[in-house]
């Protein structure tokens, strides 16, 4: 055992704390429907195997002992078992794919979150609307972004107003300069591989070339 062991040993408050968060930086195929099980055990369900038939419709793929083996920690810890809070990449994708994308498991994980956080819950109906808006609503969904605290929306939505001409242009046209920004892509990045080795003519010959 090493010296940093016992010292961690040591200065423990209770037997349990130096293993309190161990391996909880650990993902496992459980983490996703923590939320679930902590809802149904505050709720008085506190049985495993009920607890682990109610997620398996979820699309839980891992054993019941692990659902056994979880249960028993919150059983056994003197302070309460929380699950661990999704990421924030993990929480934006969420809200940035369409709702009927989302696994049943996701959804309820999104709705805990916007519960528990009334900003992300704004936020989310302002970018499911803004999809909507893409269909021609654009100057309701401004408006409603200008009505919450939310800085960052408004700073884009004024961006929109300022060249709101142009957004509904490329919102309702059937133009695009898609192909045109792909092609200065490719002419940008031919340059960068060829930096400071040639001119303009070998850049003009690869350009044609690689048409």
């Amino acid at each position: 055992m090493s010296q940093n062991t016992v010292l961690r040993f040591s200065r423990a408050d209770a037997p349990e704390d130096p293993f309190d968060r161990q391996w909880q930086n650990r993902t496992s195929v459980l983490d996703e429907y923590e939320i679930y099980l902590d809802d149904r055990w505050n709720e008085g369900c506190t049985n495993a195997w009920k607890l682990w038939e109610g997620i398996v419709p979820l699309g839980y793929k891992g054993s019941y002992q692990r659902v056994r083996t979880y249960l028993r920690m919150k059983r056994t810890l003197p302070r309460p078992v929380t699950a661990r809070s999704p990421s924030p990449r993990l929480v934006a994708g969420w809200i940035l794919r369409h709702p009927d994308t989302l696994t049943e498991a996701e959804q309820l994980q999104l709705k805990n979150v916007r519960t528990h956080c009334p900003e992300l819950d704004a936020l989310t109906r302002h970018v499911r609307s803004f999809a909507v808006m893409l269909t021609g609503r654009l100057p309701d969904w401004l408006d409603a972004v200008r009505q919450d605290d939310l800085p960052s929306l408004h700073t884009l939505a004024a961006g929109i107003d300022r060249d709101r001409d142009a957004v509904l242009a490329g919102l309702t046209l059937p133009w695009s300069s898609g192909v045109v920004e792909g092609h200065a892509n490719r002419i940008k990045m031919l340059k960068r591989q060829m930096f400071g080795r040639a001119g303009f003519a070998l850049l003009r010959k690869r350009v044609l070339l690689a048409r």
